[in-house]
């Protein structure tokens, strides 16, 4: 098909100083858990982006010096010389599709603990980032620096900038961004300074001067200067010079830098899960600085539509649009734009899932795209999947995120596949998870299969049929595929933190009978030890129904586990606002006469809330029924010809839709292939040997006698 007229704006070229980007499609800088440790795969993951049409792809993170180590998040290096051939990897494999590689020199300053190298952390005045997400705690204190850790760390950004050039990368990076070191001397709470580089903005500005010149004086004419920053703390503040810090801060750099990339100040808000943001939410907060450059601005927001693309553009708020997100969720996005497929792309659901990988320091995972991080290990293409190997036919059974996944990669490879679902409609838990405050954008895990789905007429989808095991046995496929899902229990949790203790009652409740329509009588308590979205969603969802509700977890927060998605301020946020009562680190120990009991989760300190209705959102177990019953008859099996029944998705082991998806797409991918091809292969760093680091300056990582 022929690209619609109206989006030919986002492929028009954008000249960034010395090199040209071929359209306004850019990959900004992102973690992905691919670091120097997994040189090709970080190369295949980027080059496929590249493949997809994006016209600039950037690196993540990339330390330029010992005492800037992000361990034990993975954290990229450009230290040496084995260092710059693994990114060579990279810049090869994308300029073999046209597009420029850009890199994001780092260095964290008072963010970083330094735990490996343990080398003293270093920020302007001292101060530190007194994290409380305890994947960033740590008890070892920054030293304030002094005038030779500057002429330090400008050596070492020159430094790391001609081996990236030398990698054969087109843009280079100055980040003063997320609370790193050239932002920390951007903010006064950072910067308590009273020499040349602190007190008045223009002092504070100067590092982040000094690092684009020496930047650009590294790279020559070969390469383009960009600058990264954070914005949103800067906008927030007065300015006696203009309308506020950020804008004078912008007003003093304005033509310094080849590119201004523009972003916000912390994860949460930066990158905000749709739950709580819409797309473009960076909008207000950036929109001015086209206004104060000549120069070329990037920026992101969760952009999945072109409209929407071309509406910055056209309104002057952007000249690149800028994707970390959205790109991961389908790396083709912008060859689809182009080819007069908007219907294919992958949306991104906002649900951070790829975030908390790097929480997890694992490579980069994806809800809508299962093929992430994959690309190289398995050898699997977002866009492209293997014939099938055989004539067999599949029977799936159960249309949830697994079974739709499944039947869809499938039907792409051609197999004639059967997807049997027991509901009058497809989706599974995505049907009522869908109605809950802030997730209808997770429908497009649903919507896009289905769309899919619907064009593949060797792909056959028979809803309201719930199947037996003799049902199966009589229809007479190859394979049969379970995807049957799982259901929440209704068990309480101990002290040794296992789920135990089954609580039945009329007034006991767990997310599926919500999911069914339950009558709920207040006030209720949502008893969640589960951690991640459910329990404080169901939570919001019953308060909009009218209800008096007390949220109790054993944890120390509300859905502890979503501090690795970004969304835990948030959830705090919204809790509060439905004016939902908190109980942490407390359990549901008794529940009876309209009152629960709770047991201090360390203390077993004992409380009575009121409480008509209990709602637990604790531990899952497979629907495994139908799998069982198919697995004790072999000879039946045998005589209907079946050749495999295997569990997929949450009726294997229960967990997130990220799993399920997964789980559904290996299995297709993996059917009738080569065993010898089913181990993933494993990275390695190129060239490493024991070296001592490079010393470029005298380390004053322990005090100097002088």
């Amino acid at each position: 098909m022929a690209r619609n007229p109206r989006y030919d704006i986002l492929f028009e070229p954008v000249r960034i100083g010395p090199v040209t980007a071929r359209n306004r499609f850019y990959a900004v800088p992102h973690a992905a858990g691919m670091t120097n440790s997994m040189p090709h795969m970080r190369a295949k993951f980027r080059e496929t982006k590249a493949e997809g049409g994006w016209g600039v792809v950037c690196s993540g993170y990339v330390s330029i010096d010992p005492s800037s180590d992000d361990a034990p998040l993975p954290f990229a290096t450009l230290w040496d010389e084995d260092d710059i051939r693994s990114h060579a990897l990279m810049t090869d494999a994308v300029h073999r599709h046209g597009a420029l590689a850009g890199i994001e020199l780092w260095h964290g300053g008072g963010s970083v603990m330094n735990r490996t190298s343990r080398i003293a952390p270093m920020s302007p005045s001292g101060t530190s980032w007194m994290a409380t997400h305890v994947n960033f705690m740590g008890n070892q204190r920054p030293r304030a620096m002094d005038t030779h850790d500057i002429r330090a760390l400008l050596t070492w950004q020159a430094e790391a900038a001609r081996k990236a050039r030398r990698a054969g990368f087109d843009i280079v990076y100055v980040y003063a961004g997320m609370g790193y070191l050239p932002y920390e001397f951007l903010l006064s709470d950072w910067n308590q300074r009273t020499d040349a580089y602190g007190g008045s903005v223009r002092n504070r500005v100067r590092i982040v001067r000094e690092l684009l010149e020496v930047t650009r004086a590294a790279v020559g004419d070969r390469c383009a200067v960009a600058l990264r920053i954070s914005l949103e703390e800067l906008r927030s503040r007065p300015s006696d010079a203009a309308p506020s810090e950020a804008h004078e801060v912008v007003e003093l750099l304005a033509d310094v830098p080849d590119l201004w990339d523009v972003k916000l100040d912390s994860s949460p808000t930066d990158c905000a899960p749709s739950r709580f943001a819409p797309e473009g939410s960076h909008e207000p907060i950036i929109e001015f600085v086209r206004k104060l450059t000549r120069k070329p601005v990037v920026g992101v927001g969760r952009f999945t539509s072109p409209d929407t693309m071309v509406g910055q553009i056209k309104r002057g708020v952007l000249d690149l649009i800028g994707a970390a997100r959205p790109s991961i969720a389908d790396p083709f996005l912008p060859r689809k734009i182009d080819e007069g497929r908007e219907q294919d792309i992958r949306e991104c659901i906002g649900c951070n899932i790829c975030i908390s990988s790097w929480h997890d320091a694992v490579p980069v995972r994806c809800t809508q795209n299962p093929t992430i991080g994959e690309e190289w290990r398995r050898d699997w293409h977002p866009e492209r999947v293997a014939p099938s190997g055989s004539t067999s036919s599949v029977l799936v059974v159960g249309a949830g995120p697994a079974g739709l996944e499944c039947a869809l990669t499938l039907g792409r490879r051609g197999y004639e596949v059967t997807l049997a679902e027991a509901a009058d409609e497809i989706g599974g838990r995505l049907r009522f998870e869908t109605r809950l405050p802030g997730l209808s954008a997770w429908g497009r895990v649903l919507d896009w299969r289905r769309g899919q789905l619907q064009r593949l007429p060797n792909v056959n989808i028979y809803r309201g049929n719930r199947l037996s095991a003799d049902d199966i046995l009589e229809l007479g496929n190859t394979h049969v595929v379970i995807a049957t899902g799982s259901r929440w229990a209704r068990l309480l949790y101990s002290a040794l933190e296992i789920p135990v203790g089954k609580l039945e009652g009329p007034e006991v409740f767990t997310p599926d009978d919500i999911a069914d329509g339950a009558r709920i009588e207040g006030p209720v308590v949502v008893y969640d030890f589960d951690n991640y979205y459910m329990g404080s969603v169901l939570a919001e969802h019953l308060a909009r129904a009218g209800h008096r509700i007390a949220y109790v977890t054993p944890a120390g927060h509300a859905s502890a586990w979503a501090i690795m998605s970004n969304e835990q301020p948030q959830i705090h946020r919204a809790l509060f606002s439905a004016g939902i009562a908190l109980h942490t680190l407390s359990r549901v120990t008794a529940f009876e006469r309209g009152e629960v009991t709770l047991a201090g989760q360390f203390t077993d300190t004992a409380t009575r809330i009121a409480c008509r209705s209990l709602v637990i959102v604790g531990a899952r177990f497979a629907n495994d029924s139908l799998h069982a019953g198919l697995a004790v008859r072999p000879q039946d099996l045998a005589a209907a010809r079946i050749q495999s029944v295997t569990r997929i998705g949450d009726a294997l082991a229960p967990g997130a839709i990220v799993h399920a998806v997964y789980s559904g797409h290996r299995y297709a991918r993996e059917l009738d292939a080569d065993p010898a091809t089913l181990t993933y292969r494993r990275d390695a760093p190129l060239g490493r040997r024991p070296a001592a680091a490079p010393v470029l300056a005298a380390r004053k990582d322990q005090e100097r006698l002088t």
